[in-house]
């Protein structure tokens, strides 16, 4: 079975630091497609060659090997026969890396051609077996052992124990992972493994030479007999210290003034030694060579740039500012790379996704605070952070020079810089950027060569983001450009600088005349009031009926603010007269309630209503207010004031009575207002006129007549005055489609509580929600595509009700009329008005029906309280139906 992770047992192994399974000393590489790779289990009793525990269990052994390694060469050249401290030692070392041989059987391990872990027993016994094993039991039968069991050539001790030199593989592979494991350095590691090979390599070298000396025939004969006379009679360490200072005058060819070969075994080996030292001693010096040369290159690279620098600048009669600034700014980046404080250089070399989550992490909250991106939507500020380059820069050193192209703009991170201008030929400070702050962006957005001079105070920090990569991310988000554009007007406006106030005025000229590269709307346009930029962004062939983050069209905002110009340009463009924002205001709505007659009067003459409105919600307004003459204008512009409000089913004298606002509560009634109609909470004017002990107002409804009983919910004892224009958190309404459909000719509409609970948390921090499509490039294209024919669908769709949502139906209701024996019933849909129904009750049962009811026996009075999959009786006499 192969797997991508490794497991000890039955418990799961976590990721670590030093212990990753995606580390470089591990060598395991996760699985293509694999659909998980942080915990994959073992099977049982099977062993993670990667888990803690056998780590620990592995180096445990190296220092077992590196006991062998000593040992073994020194058994065999100077001991003749098993002295009791060593042989004790031996044969538990034996003993030890015997329980090792059986562990390894349940240790899972790397397949060098897949790069997964193989856990199979079968397979890792096989893999075993014809690899080491075998080495491995011979390693530890003991020495005394072997010797009375081997020929009488082959007895000599010590002999048998060279075969555990092999465990040196052991050693090196511990070298290996510890080379590239961070938490260690790399020059220390590198030196230990050095000096390992070298110490033993002199140490064989001494036990080989000793063990040719003692057993040559002629001990007098030999380099140490000739200098040491009897040396067998002497003790084992000195013998041992003076075959190790040989070895070590041979390695080091520094001579033979006192020990030499002297018969011809000793000669040989003196040979094969010495040709040996040939290599070592290159190996030893090459590392050595890399590791100071890896050391001191970049500070040998960093004097022949700054010489480079000073021969340029002296060769060219540059100032000595200019000099001092090149050299000041080589001198930082030696210093930041040396330090790592240079993140760019680190960035580039990770994946996007990754370099945008790390700029997201370290710069999003700094350049959320930048004046000119507030209000952008999140996605725009998500890309802008992950297109910016972190830079430093030394003291006084110039960021950007006053009149050069405008290729970059700058935030500050950390220090401070000063802006200059040139006057009179000589320089002076008129600012001074602190940490958060922007320079560089009027030259970047207006295309206009910069203004100041802008030179560091002392080390700073910049994010840079250039030109061409900002209006790409900027032109594919329409309206975030309208927004960055607004942020940077009213910023210019706010600083009452003279020069910023002729730079408002050349940027307002440019706006009229078109010629800005950051793509605008129609809706900034008209919120200006600016007719000619309209003008120039419709002629680009940009949508007229644009909204923004409310669904408010330049309509809209033009009709609310009495633009005369503003709105025939976009009636004359194609403008639709009665679209609705998510409040279900509609432009004529929006001239009326401004007190814009001349613009009320031009959107009547090209077919705006007040009925594809919220004419309850406007009536609603106008009686809050108190502004009858409000009230008046929509009733003379065809508006039902009596109308529920589609947010809570309120109607205006609801809000007249809970307002005490008695001339209102009047001239409702004189128009047909209904004192015992219920809003969605069972409330009626004459509950609340009780309730708030309006007497005069519950004078005039007496007056009228007795009440009909609607509604049997209880009212309460006592309930603080509240307003009706709020939202109802708790009652349930059905999505807004994002055309602003209606759901019947007369006007009702719902808008989702999600939306209007989304404005009200974004306000802290207003964010758009999303992108305007139809001034993208694709939105256009789209447009001239399909021509009109989808536009004027949408508006019939919505005059006759229909929701032109997705998988949007209409409402479905059963009628029958027991007069005529139809106690069945018939499926039809409800139509847009109250009258439309009795007319589908005579069509279907040749009656003339008086009232609709329930199938409880409860009289519908409105078109609105009829829910989907109800059951309507038409009744044409008083009689009532059971």
């Amino acid at each position: 079975m192969l797997v991508g992770m490794s497991v000890c047992g039955q418990e799961e192994v976590e990721l670590s630091r030093d212990g990753s399974h995606y580390s470089l000393s591990t060598g395991i590489l996760p699985s293509l497609g694999a659909k998980s790779n942080r915990r994959i289990k073992l099977r049982p009793f099977i062993v993670s060659p990667y888990d803690r525990r056998y780590r620990v269990w592995e180096t445990f052994l190296v220092i077992l090997v590196v006991y062998t390694a000593w040992v073994s060469p020194f058994e065999f050249g100077f001991l003749k026969k098993p002295q009791t401290p060593l042989s004790i030692t031996d044969n538990i070392v034996n003993g030890l890396f015997a329980v090792d041989i059986v562990l390894t059987f349940f240790v899972a391990y790397l397949d060098k051609a897949t790069y997964l872990i193989v856990d199979e027993p079968k397979q890792i016994a096989w893999k075993y077996a014809r690899t080491w094993l075998v080495f491995d039991v011979i390693s530890i039968i003991p020495s005394e052992l072997v010797q009375k069991i081997s020929p009488s050539p082959l007895q000599s001790y010590g002999l048998f124990n060279m075969l555990r030199l092999w465990r040196l593989r052991r050693v090196s592979a511990l070298f290996s992972r510890l080379e590239k494991d961070r938490n260690y350095n790399y020059f220390w590691v590198r030196c230990a493994k050095l000096i390992a090979v070298t110490l033993f390599a002199v140490h064989c070298a001494a036990c080989f030479y000793y063990l040719i000396a003692a057993r040559y025939h002629d001990p007098k004969k030999t380099w140490i007999g000739s200098t040491m006379n009897n040396f067998l009679q002497h003790s084992l360490w000195s013998r041992y210290v003076t075959s190790v200072y040989w070895s070590i005058t041979t390695l080091t060819t520094v001579g033979y003034g006192d020990l030499h070969p002297v018969n011809s075994r000793e000669m040989v080996f003196d040979i094969f030694y010495m040709l040996f030292n040939l290599g070592l001693t290159a190996y030893l010096i090459g590392n050595m060579t890399n590791l100071v040369v890896h050391g001191t290159s970049r500070t040998r690279q960093f004097r022949d740039t700054i010489q480079a620098a000073s021969n340029f600048g002296h060769r060219n009669q540059l100032p000595h500012r200019l000099q001092d600034q090149m050299l000041a700014h080589l001198c930082l980046k030696y210093r930041t790379d040396s330090e790592g404080l240079q993140q760019q250089e680190t960035l580039d070399s990770l994946p996007k996704a990754i370099r945008s989550s790390i700029s997201h992490f370290l710069f999003y909250s700094l350049v959320d605070k930048v004046y000119l991106f507030r209000g952008v939507s999140n996605d725009l500020l998500f890309q802008l952070v992950s297109e910016m380059k972190a830079e430093y820069f030394p003291p006084k050193e110039d960021v950007i020079l006053q009149n050069e192209a405008p290729t970059d703009f700058y935030i500050l991170v950390t220090g401070a810089v000063e802006l200059l201008v040139l006057k009179n030929g000589a320089e002076q400070v008129v600012g001074e950027a602190k940490t958060g702050d922007l320079f560089g962006e009027i030259g970047v957005l207006c295309y206009k060569p910069q203004l100041f001079t802008v030179r560091t105070k002392r080390l700073s920090q910049l994010l840079r983001l250039n030109r061409t990569t900002f209006l790409n991310i900027v032109k594919a988000n329409v309206g975030d450009g309208t927004i960055i554009m607004n942020n940077l007007l009213q910023h210019l406006k706010e600083l009452r600088d003279p020069i910023m106030e002729g730079v408002l005025v050349e940027i307002e000229n440019m706006l009229a005349r078109g010629r800005m590269d950051l793509p605008l709307s129609v809706c900034f346009a008209a919120e200006r009031g600016d007719d000619s930029l309209l003008n120039q962004l419709l002629k680009k062939g940009m949508d007229p009926n644009e909204f923004d983050n409310n669904r408010r069209t330049a309509l809209h905002i033009a009709a609310s603010q009495g633009k005369e110009n503003c709105v025939l340009l976009l009636l004359d463009y194609g403008a639709d007269p009665n679209i609705r924002d998510l409040d279900g205001n509609v432009p004529l709505w929006e001239a009326i309630a401004g007190g814009h007659e001349s613009v009320s009067k031009i959107l009547a003459e090209n077919g705006a209503k007040l009925q594809y409105g919220d004419v309850g919600q406007f009536a609603c307004s106008a009686a809050e207010q108190n502004r009858l003459n409000l009230m008046k204008e929509i009733v003379r512009y065809g508006g039902d004031i009596t109308l529920q409000s589609a947010n809570n089913g309120t109607t205006a004298l609801h809000v007249a009575v809970s307002e005490g606002n008695i001339e209102i509560v009047k001239f409702l009634l004189d128009h047909g207002a209904n004192i015992d109609k219920a809003n969605r909470h069972g409330w009626t004017p004459r509950n609340l006129a009780d309730q708030q002990s309006q007497s005069e107002i519950i004078a005039i409804f007496n007056s009228i007549g007795e009440p009909k009983l609607h509604s049997s919910l209880p009212i309460p004892e006592k309930q603080s005055k509240m307003r009706y224009l709020g939202r109802f958190t708790s009652e349930p309404t059905m999505p807004v489609p994002h055309d602003g459909s209606f759901h019947g000719t007369d006007g009702t509409w719902s808008q989702s509580n999600d939306q209007s609970q989304s404005q009200s948390n974004d306000q802290s921090r207003p964010r758009r929600r999303g992108n305007n499509y139809h001034n993208s490039l694709f939105g256009i294209m789209s447009v001239a595509h399909n021509g009109e024919k989808d536009l004027l669908l949408s508006v019939d769709n919505a005059r006759n009700g229909v929701k032109s949502g997705v998988g949007a139906t209409r409402t479905r209701v059963v009628v029958s009329c027991p007069e005529k024996s139809e106690d069945v019933g018939k499926l039809v849909l409800l139509p847009g008005t109250f009258q439309e129904l009795l007319e589908i009750g005579a069509k279907k049962f040749g009656i003339c029906p008086a009232k609709v009811v329930c199938k409880d026996g409860a009289e519908i009075e409105d078109i609105e309280v009829i829910r989907d999959g109800d059951h309507l009786v038409f009744v044409s006499d008083d009689r009532r139906v059971l």
